[in-house]
This record gives structure tokens, sequence and C-alpha cells, in this order.
């Protein structure tokens, strides 16, 4: 592997705090303090004048559908997505088919990421066996299969017992736990934020109580068990106010939000486009600004896509019956910078610590960072060019976007893993 030399970068690396710039040296896919002077007539350079040179980003709630869905996503089509938004680290959810509550499973997605990856792809285990809520999952044999976490995204655990039980077994194996937190007796039939434009456009509104409820259940068996509970895609401004007490009193919590939740809000549903259908729903204005406002605080800890392929025949039926979810990893980027950069005036470097250092640091990747030694994963993104988005034209399988077809402003250029160049200029090397 050649060494690299990217050269008159904006070099933003959160762990360091640094913010100049300057150039960055690879070599064995590590980065090293310099190269020697025959090392530098032999290296790749890379003039990135004009660019940001980042940690590779990192999201650790993704949905890559393998095995048992490939005809939304794959890991293949799922990491090309991933590498063309910049991102070098992901983790992928357990609902798959069959869900990954056993090491069989597990080892079969891990084959897959061996063969067909582009990045860093992390498996997670189920909290419960057939993710159905009604008795633990082999835990301990998932984390020897290589689990970096257990949840059961998409069918939170209702049962306040056995959360407790999946807290202490979390603990025992030091396991990171992520929940999806929903109340399901509260959303039944439920399609979208329960409010004005629920009732003005005939539609089951979800209440944000729904999140509220487990947040703060989730909360409380923190505190009752001392593991570490991880709450995905919160969506409520009663949520973000639940974790900004928990966090002042010292509860081992954490939080993320995403990009579509910090951009929109249900007034977007007023065409019934089944692009804006995603769980939790998209809520209200209020709600979209307490979100940010725990982003800028550290009440909410990371920026992560729930990116959530499906075809278009499956999104292409009436509101009530099309699968909630939307793509997250080609868009994620410039939406982020848009929303918190340039419109709520947030510090670049502290949105990139959101999409780097920080998720890195929840589950303990070796990433998120451009120090001497680390694992030489770069993303090189152009924060002020705007380019149309054709989520048909992308990299994922799917195309279910709610950004399709609009302008957007900041592009990624380059994505670097481990010192080798797999997107490059809108394709994969």
């Amino acid at each position: 592997m050649p060494s690299l030399w990217i050269s008159n970068a904006r070099v933003i690396d959160p762990a360091a705090k640094r913010d100049s710039v300057g150039d960055l040296f690879i070599k064995d896919g590590k980065f090293v303090a310099s190269l020697s002077a025959a090392e530098l007539k032999k290296a790749k350079k890379i003039d990135a004048q004009g660019l940001v040179a980042c940690p590779g980003l990192v999201d650790i709630h993704v949905h890559f559908r393998e095995p048992g869905q490939m005809h939304k996503e794959t890991i293949e089509t799922g990491s090309r997505a991933a590498a063309a938004g910049g991102f070098t680290s992901v983790v992928c959810m357990p609902n798959t088919a069959p869900v990954a509550d056993s090491a069989g499973t597990i080892q079969q997605i891990k084959d897959s990421i061996a063969r067909t990856a582009c990045v860093k792809v992390y498996p997670t285990g189920c909290i419960t066996v057939g993710m159905k809520g009604q008795a633990l999952a082999p835990i301990g044999s998932l984390k020897r299969a290589g689990v970096i976490a257990i949840t059961d995204d998409g069918d939170c655990v209702q049962s306040n017992e056995l959360m407790r039980r999946a807290c202490e077994y979390a603990k025992m194996f030091d396991l990171p736990l992520m929940d999806h937190c929903q109340d399901h007796s509260m959303t039944v039939g439920a399609v979208m934020n329960e409010g004005v434009v629920s009732t003005r456009l005939g539609l089951k509104g979800w209440p944000n109580a729904a999140e509220d409820i487990i947040v703060a259940r989730n909360v409380v068996l923190a505190t009752y068990t001392g593991a570490h509970i991880h709450m995905q895609h919160i969506s409520s401004k009663n949520s973000v106010e639940i974790l900004r007490r928990a966090k002042a009193r010292g509860v081992s919590v954490s939080a993320e939000a995403t990009p579509h939740h910090i951009a929109l809000t249900d007034e977007t549903l007023g065409t019934y486009d089944t692009n804006f259908k995603m769980n939790p729903p998209l809520r209200t204005e209020e709600d979209r600004v307490a979100i940010i406002e725990g982003l800028r605080d550290g009440t909410l800890d990371i920026l992560a896509t729930d990116h959530a392929p499906h075809t278009d025949y499956e999104k292409d039926k009436e509101f009530d019956y099309a699968p909630n979810g939307i793509l997250g990893l080609e868009t994620a980027l410039p939406i982020s910078i848009e929303i918190l950069v340039r419109k709520n005036k947030f510090k670049l470097p502290y949105v990139i610590d959101l999409l780097t250092r920080k998720p890195a640091n929840l589950l303990k990747l070796d990433a998120g960072t451009l120090a001497v030694g680390a694992p030489a994963d770069v993303c090189l993104f152009d924060p002020d060019e705007k380019w149309v988005y054709d989520a048909k034209a992308g990299m994922s399988k799917s195309s279910n976007s709610p950004w399709h077809g609009q302008t957007l402003q900041g592009r990624v250029k380059t994505t670097i893993v481990d010192g080798k160049v797999v997107f490059n200029h809108g394709k994969i090397v």
C-alpha cells in the first residue's frame, strides 16, 4: 500500500482540539507524524486545498438488511453508501431476517462484512430472543461472537423486569445497551406525530409521551442497575429534558439525534409523501428546536443517521401501510452542517465531534481521531460545494430519501479507510 500525503487541508481533529491548515501523512494504514524525503517522493499526494480533512465519520445506527432483506440493502451496498457519505465506521442493527440473536447469525454477518464491505462494519446483537421481548437472548454468547452492543432497535423491550435483567447482563459483559424508546401500547396504528397536523391530515397520531415514558424508564433502570443505556433517535422535547435532568444527577445514560429530526417537522407530511414517514415520527417545531439545544449543551451526545432503506414498491403505498424509515448516510454531513452550523451557529469542529470522536467513544471503537498511530480513516469534504442529491443514483440499493432532488451544500470528495482510498469524487475505488 503506498503512503499517502494529504496536503493543504483544513485539518479538524476534535480529539486533539486541532483546527488548522496543514498536512496529514499516512503509512502502512496508520497516521504518522511525517514521511522521509524518499517516502514523500513515492507517496500518493492529495492536494486538499479548500477541503476539510477530518476523522472518518462514525455512525452507530444503520440498517444494512443482511441477511434476509437484501432486496432493500446489503452490507456491500450499505457500506458503499457509507463511504460516499464520508463514514468509515458503521454499526449495524440486528433486525435482520433471521434477527441477530445467535452466534451463528453474527458469524454469517461477519463473514459477509469480510467479503464485501468497503468500510468498517460492526454487528450488534439482540436483547431478546427473536426481538420478541419475552426472553433474553444469549448475551454472553453474542459477546463472544463479536457483537459490540445489544439492542432490540425497532422493537423496544416493553417489560420493565426483562429490561432490568438485560441491563444487569450488559453490565456484566461490558456491552453497551442501546434502546429504541417506544411504548407500544400508545402507538397502535399510529403513523405520524400526534398533534394539529395529524388531525388536519386525518392520520392516526403518535404521542411523544410514548417516547418520554420509556426514556424515563431507562433513566430509572440505569440508576438502579448501574448499567449504561444509550437512547436512540430522540425526537421529543420532553425526552431531552428528562435526559438533561438525569445527566445533571450523574446517571449513566447517553442519547443520539438524527439529521432528519433536527431538519424536518411534521408539517412536511402535508402531501402524504411516505419518504417523510419514519419511527420515531417527525415532530413539531418546538421539538426540533429542543433537540438542537440538546445537542448544543451536550444533553444529546451524538448524531446518528438511522439509515433505513426500503424499496420503491414498499414505500409507494397508502401512508398508513408504507414502512417507516429513510436513507441517511449520503446526506448526513451536508444536512448536519446546514442545520447546525449555518442556521444555528454551531462551530464546525463541534459538529464533526458529534459525528466522529463522540460516537466512537460511546461504543469503544478504534476510530474518530487523526492521532499518530491511529487507523488512517479520513473524510475529505468541501463544506461549500452545492450539489443536487439524486437518491436514485446513489450508492444505496434503495432511494427512500426526503432530500431526493434537493440542492445540498457540503460534499464528500474522498473517503479513506485504513490508508486506502475507497471513495473518490463520486466513485467507489
